[in-house]
């Protein structure tokens, strides 16, 4: 399968970098301290949604900014501690790319967003965090605004992601999604491609725009 695209917008947790582990320590000590149930803990889907969602899923309003606070300095502080590891194929295909034709869309802080990345070493030039929208994935806000600052159609845009969410706000968007099926399997993710990770794909840039393809 090729995919023709004139922007590529990428997911970073489990799509880029992995930080699953690092999740899981961090929002379990979080549930720990705030006194969140194991129950009720297990009942909330963490990945890909916004630490302010997944919050105000288990904790009283008048709690929430405090412990959205605290969930990002336990996340960025364990950075550093394999919080934030490049997933197969992730430097390839990003090299590959000018820096114009590309975004990172996560539902992540600033703060974070930026901690992991550059522990990665990836330097995206279009970053859009949690802060930049009043509507996270599953909404499609984040990603029509990363298409909006790149100036592309959305209908000409690629999503990749690792998650449902996401998967959904890519759809949403009216825009072409691949799922990888590093955080899923793969039956779990509804997507136009669905692959292992970023390593099973090539990219080829021209003046027409990119070029995606899985590789045989």
């Amino acid at each position: 399968m090729t995919i023709h695209a004139q922007a590529l917008l990428f997911d970073n947790d489990g799509t880029l970098v992995s930080s699953l582990e690092s999740v899981r320590r961090c929002w379990t000590r979080w549930a720990e301290e705030f006194g969140i149930t194991a129950e009720d803990f297990a009942r909330v889907e963490l990945h890909g949604r916004t630490a302010v969602a997944i919050a105000a899923d288990l904790l009283p309003a008048d709690v929430v900014p405090a412990a959205v606070a605290r969930i990002e300095a336990l996340e960025v502080e364990d950075v550093p501690h394999g919080g934030a590891t490049l997933l197969p194929g992730t430097r390839d295909l990003l090299d590959a790319l000018p820096a114009d034709r590309w975004a990172v869309v996560t539902s992540a802080t600033r703060r974070l967003a930026e901690a992991r990345l550059a522990h990665a070493g990836i330097l995206p030039k279009t970053l859009v965090v949690a802060e930049d929208v009043t509507r996270g994935k599953p909404d499609p806000e984040p990603y029509l605004l990363a298409a909006r600052q790149l100036g592309v159609d959305p209908a000409d845009c690629v999503v990749f992601e690792d998650a449902p969410a996401g998967l959904q706000a890519g759809r949403a968007a009216g825009m072409i999604t691949v799922a990888l099926a590093t955080t899923h399997q793969a039956h779990e993710l509804d997507a136009d491609l669905v692959v292992s990770d970023l390593s099973a794909l090539s990219a080829l840039v021209s003046d027409g725009g990119v070029e995606i393809s899985a590789r045989a």
